[in-house]
């Protein structure tokens, strides 16, 4: 039989567990939210006949609908505050407009993202670079507040630079700019560039290769406050069929760009991915590693939390330590020491998502842009680099 939980708008609630056949728990619940006690599913039995086969099938105990939070830990209260929503507020069914890439600009309260390069709906490929947009935060809280039902915010598309091929990861903002990967196309080279995120959208490289070998594919990024910039690089234009066979292995690497200087700073990661430093910077999550903070190398490699649905692709910390991950039902969110707290359940995949000030988060689907707003303590470790 399965697990039952109850899903109560901010009532205090009995939490039941047919598994533990008692009554286990009492929860507050916000609105929109179920709590779903590990134990409830720890034993599922032999009679038991929705097994799942690999890591893309979802795995919902609750049964609940979508889009909604799952509680697993008390400590995700914290996070979700007592008004929490979650809310699509941007579609277009025949086009995977919003993959990755998602940069928060406070000055003028925009989120810029990208394009499925040559995924599902992506339409993009060798033949076809993707495209990179943005919408507007404000329009967002316009449409809230007129409470007009359904919003499908403006989605304005940014014509750009032919340097800027198949882009797949951002951060910033960095020295104003919004700092991208691109995975290249074809013969065109994978880079790095800063984006002037007003128009015309001025483009300026900054690497495309090393020592004279492009890049495989470019894929994320994030800035230590020495300036130096962290980055990931493997295959994906290679196993999507828009990049030739590559030249480097997949690396995690650094970059000075007062010096020029690019090296390599892990080579011990099959397929790095999404990257991120926790507010002190003493750690650097791809997996864990500690980053020495007299020369900035990253040792002591650890597993920190393993993801039942997909794989964590964009990564991100908030002030409080604890770990986001976009991932194959939506997004993740663990504590400093990898203990899953919640998640944001889209029933899904939500490659990436951006913190977006105090209690924001934007959250890409491909297809859709949702919007969480929790509790006004929750923000990210600042991204801003001056």
């Amino acid at each position: 039989m399965s697990p039952l939980s109850l899903t109560l708008m901010s009532l205090t609630v009995a939490v039941l567990s047919l598994v533990a056949g008692v009554v286990s728990q009492d929860v507050s619940l916000p609105a929109q939210s179920v709590y779903i006690q590990p134990s409830s599913f720890a034993v599922l039995g032999s009679s038991y006949d929705d097994w799942r086969v690999n890591s893309s099938m979802m795995f919902d105990p609750s049964n609940s609908s979508a889009p909604i939070f799952q509680i697993f830990d008390p400590d995700f209260l914290n996070i979700l505050g007592s008004e929490p929503s979650l809310r699509l507020i941007a579609s277009n069914p025949d086009f995977a407009f919003a993959h990755e890439a998602p940069v928060w600009v406070p000055d003028s309260d925009e989120v810029f993202f990208t394009s499925n390069a040559a995924g599902h709906l992506g339409h993009s490929g060798l033949d076809q670079n993707n495209q990179m947009g943005k919408i507007s935060l404000q329009e967002v809280a316009a449409a809230i507040r007129n409470g007009t039902g359904s919003i499908n915010v403006t989605v304005t598309s940014l014509e750009l630079d032919d340097a800027v091929q198949m882009t797949n990861g951002g951060t910033g903002p960095y020295k104003g700019n919004l700092l991208i990967m691109n995975q290249g196309r074809g013969e065109l080279p994978a880079n790095m560039v800063a984006i002037n995120p007003y128009p015309p959208y001025n483009v300026t490289v900054l690497l495309d290769n090393f020592f004279g070998r492009q890049f495989n594919s470019l894929n994320d990024v994030k800035v230590h406050p020495s300036g130096e910039i962290f980055f990931t690089d493997v295959a994906y234009g290679f196993y999507q069929y828009f990049k030739p066979e590559p030249l480097l292995p997949n690396q995690v690497y650094r970059f000075n760009p007062d010096t020029g200087l690019v090296r390599v700073a892990a080579d011990d990661v099959m397929k790095p991915n999404g990257i991120a430093f926790n507010a002190d910077y003493s750690t650097l999550y791809i997996y864990a590693y500690d980053v020495q903070s007299n020369t900035l190398a990253i040792t002591n490699r650890r597993v920190f939390a393993y993801v039942d649905t997909g794989a964590a692709d964009g990564v991100a910390v908030d002030t409080q330590g604890n770990v986001w991950g976009g991932c194959g039902d939506g997004v993740q969110v663990w504590n400093s020491e990898g203990k899953l707290l919640g998640k944001f359940y889209l029933g899904k995949g939500s490659s990436n998502f951006a913190f977006a000030g105090q209690g924001r988060v934007v959250l890409l689907s491909e297809t859709e842009i949702y919007y969480a707003q929790v509790d006004t303590g929750v923000e990210g470790v600042d991204l801003v680099h001056t």
